[in-house]
C-alpha cells in the first residue's frame, strides 16, 4: 500500500562545520502532488533534496520517502526516486539517443528495452528530430529537457526538480512546465525547488518558503498570499533619493512592514484603505512626490520579500 504522503520529513538538520544549512525543517507531500520549496541562494533548498535524495545523510531528525527512511532504506528510497538538479548529467560527447540509452543500460534495461524507452522520451519531450544531433549542437533548453528525460527512464513515482528552469528562456520555461504537468497527471509526485516566483504559482499545489535553513511560511499559494494582507499598496517615487524618508513615513502611518523592491519602489500591505489618505497627506507634508500610486492583490514576489527580506530573482532583474 502508497502512503498518502510522498514525503514526510521531521526537525531535519544538516551541518557544514558550523553552518547549520538545514535548520529544523518539517515538511509533508501529499502523493500526487506538485510541492514547491522556494528560498533565496544558501536558504537550504538544495540540501533538502539531497538528503531527500539519499546523497546526504542527515545529521538530526528524520525523512522518509512512501514510508521509507532516507538512511535505514536508502536502497529502497532511491528505486522510488528521480533527480534532476541545477547542472545538467548527460554526456555532452553523446547523441541524446546515446546518453538515454547509457541511462537505462545502468537501470538494468536491455538493449532493446533501452532503446524503446529512450525513443519514447525523445518523443515526449520533443527531441525526436534532435535524437542523433551532437550535444554541442544543443540550446540550453534542449539539454535541460534531455537532462529531465534522463531522471525518468526508471518512471519513479517521485521526482526531485532542483530549479529545473534555470537558464531557460521563457518560452522553454513555460515548455518544461507542461512536461511538470503531464507527469503529475501520470501519477508522479514532485518537489520543485525554484527562486521563481511565478514557477511555484503557476505549478505548485502547496509551497513552502525555506530562509536560513528553516521553514519560515507553507500553505497553498492563495494562503500565503492573504498571510500579508487582501491588498498591497505600491507607491513609485518621483525621486528615489526620498525612498528611505518615505519608508519611515509609511512605516509610522500604516503600522506594517514596509518593503522597498527596486529603486524609488516601496511596497506595503494594506490593512485599512482609510490609512491611504493619510500617508499621501504624510508624504505631501515631506514634500515627498509620488510618479504611481496602485492597489493591488499581494503576489508572491510581495510575500517572499515580506517573509525574507530578499527580492526574488525576477525582481531584482535576474536573466534566465
Amino acid at each position: 500500500m502508497i502512503s498518502p504522503l510522498a514525503i514526510e520529513v521531521q526537525g531535519l538538520v544538516k551541518t557544514f562545520g558550523d553552518n547549520r544549512a538545514v535548520d529544523g525543517v518539517d515538511l509533508r507531500v501529499p502523493t500526487g502532488s506538485i510541492y514547491g520549496v522556494l528560498g533565496p541562494n544558501g536558504a537550504g533548498k538544495s540540501t533538502v533534496i539531497n538528503v531527500l535524495a539519499t546523497l546526504m545523510k542527515p545529521d538530526g531528525g528524520s525523512a522518509k520517502v512512501f514510508g521509507h527512511d532516507v538512511v535505514e532504506e536508502s536502497q529502497i528510497v532511491r528505486q522510488l526516486i528521480g533527480v534532476t538538479g541545477q547542472a545538467a548529467t548527460v554526456d555532452e560527447g553523446l547523441s541524446a539517443t546515446e546518453n538515454l540509452v547509457i541511462f537505462g543500460r545502468l537501470l538494468g534495461l536491455s538493449m532493446s528495452g533501452a532503446k524503446k524507452k529512450a525513443a519514447e522520451l525523445l518523443e515526449e519531450f520533443g527531441l525526436t528530430e534532435a535524437a542523433k544531433r551532437p550535444l554541442s549542437k544543443f540550446s540550453g533548453g534542449m539539454r535541460r529537457r534531455l537532462d529531465l528525460a534522463a531522471s525518468l527512464i526508471a518512471q519513479p513515482p517521485l521526482i526531485f526538480l532542483d530549479e529545473p528552469t534555470t537558464g531557460l528562456d521563457p518560452r522553454t520555461r513555460i515548455q518544461m512546465w507542461e512536461t511538470i504537468r503531464r507527469l503529475v497527471a501520470k501519477g508522479s509526485t514532485i518537489l520543485l525547488t525554484t527562486q521563481y516566483l511565478d514557477e511555484a504559482d503557476q505549478l505548485a499545489d502547496r509551497i513552502a518558503v525555506i530562509d536560513h535553513g528553516k521553514v519560515i511560511a507553507e500553505g497553498t499559494g492563495a494562503e500565503l498570499k492573504a498571510s500579508i494582507g487582501t491588498a498591497t499598496l505600491q507607491l513609485q517615487l518621483t525621486k528615489a533619493q526620498d525612498t528611505d524618508t518615505a519608508m519611515q513615513v509609511a512605516h509610522t502611518v500604516l503600522g506594517v512592514k514596509v518593503n522597498n523592491p527596486s529603486e524609488g519602489h516601496i511596497t506595503a500591505p494594506m490593512t485599512d484603505p482609510d490609512f491611504v489618505t493619510d500617508l499621501l497627506v504624510a508624504l505631501r507634508a515631506e514634500k515627498i512626490h509620488l510618479s504611481q500610486v496602485s492597489v493591488q492583490e499581494p503576489t508572491l514576489d510581495e510575500v517572499f520579500l515580506t517573509l525574507t527580506g530578499k527580492p526574488s530573482l525576477a525582481e531584482k532583474g535576474a536573466t534566465e
